[in-house]
């Protein structure tokens, strides 16, 4: 009897000192696994902040444009004629010396799409259409249009794409000014004649116009909003020099136009890079 209990006495004793090293051994850290690197561990404050929004400026996005970028830019543009050095001619009154062309204003919605060759030099190519009347404006006229000095000759779309290159002097700032030389094609289309004139055979009735185009320069800036969306206002000056031509019905009145329409196109619009 004595000696089982010696033998229980010994063997409680042992799995309490097997019981204190276990939980010694929980309690005490393993050095090798605390100074371990961890590694692709993503700090609490970064996690869900590696998606960049559209409308949003990263540490990622780019600040201001240079080589490579491509621009889309939608404008409001107002196409504004000159009407410089005007000649009209009318079969029966001969060179009209009193008399000139007055083309009206228009605004309309204008796409641009460019692209940096260089950090500060770029191509771009406009496109968009505009409707505008057309009047000989002359004392000249009074004997022929019931004692007014208007004559409405008629209207037309011209569509006058303008391709340009531009020197940006601040690549890489967020505000950008730039110059720029280029050349401008005009086609005139869906011309009208004004119909008036009953007196004269029906009106004007038939107007055509010839193809024509002319260098261009332009003076802008472009300036970086947010992200990839930039501000932008743009001035051109194109230089072109016209001709075109009416008749009635049964082409005994013509009218014969020749002028410098030299028109001032003044733009402004939101672009985004791409």
């Amino acid at each position: 009897m004595v000696k089982f209990r010696s033998f229980l006495t010994a063997a409680v004793a042992g799995v309490a000192a097997l019981t204190g090293a276990a939980q010694a051994q929980t309690a005490k850290p393993n050095a090798a696994y605390v100074n371990a690197p961890v590694m692709n561990r993503i700090p609490d404050a970064q996690k869900g902040s590696g998606h960049c929004g559209i409308f949003e400026t990263c540490a990622s996005t780019k600040i201001g444009l240079g080589k490579g970028d491509f621009m889309v830019r939608l404008s409001g543009v107002g196409v504004l004629p000159q009407d410089r050095d005007s000649s009209v001619r009318v079969n029966a009154l001969g060179h009209l010396n009193n008399t000139h062309l007055s083309t009206t204003n228009q605004a309309m919605p204008e796409l641009t799409l460019e692209y940096f060759l260089t950090d500060n030099l770029s191509v771009d190519l406009i496109a968009t259409s505009t409707h505008h009347r057309v009047n000989a404006v002359g004392s000249d006229l009074q004997p022929l249009n019931g004692g007014s000095r208007v004559l409405d000759i008629g209207s037309a779309w011209v569509l006058p794409p303008t391709l340009t290159f531009a020197w940006h002097f601040r690549p890489h700032k967020r505000f950008n000014p730039y110059v720029g030389v280029g050349v401008t094609a005009m086609w005139f289309h869906n011309m009208r004649g004004a119909g008036a004139l009953p007196q004269v055979g029906g009106g004007l009735t038939k107007l055509n116009s010839g193809f024509t185009g002319g260098p261009a320069v332009n003076v802008g800036f472009d300036y970086q909003l947010v992200g990839n969306w930039f501000f932008n206002a743009d001035v051109k000056q194109i230089f072109v020099r016209m001709h075109a031509w009416a008749e009635n019905k049964d082409e005994s009145l013509k009218v014969r136009v020749h002028e410098s329409l030299d028109p001032t196109v003044v733009s402004a619009g939101i672009a985004y890079r791409f």
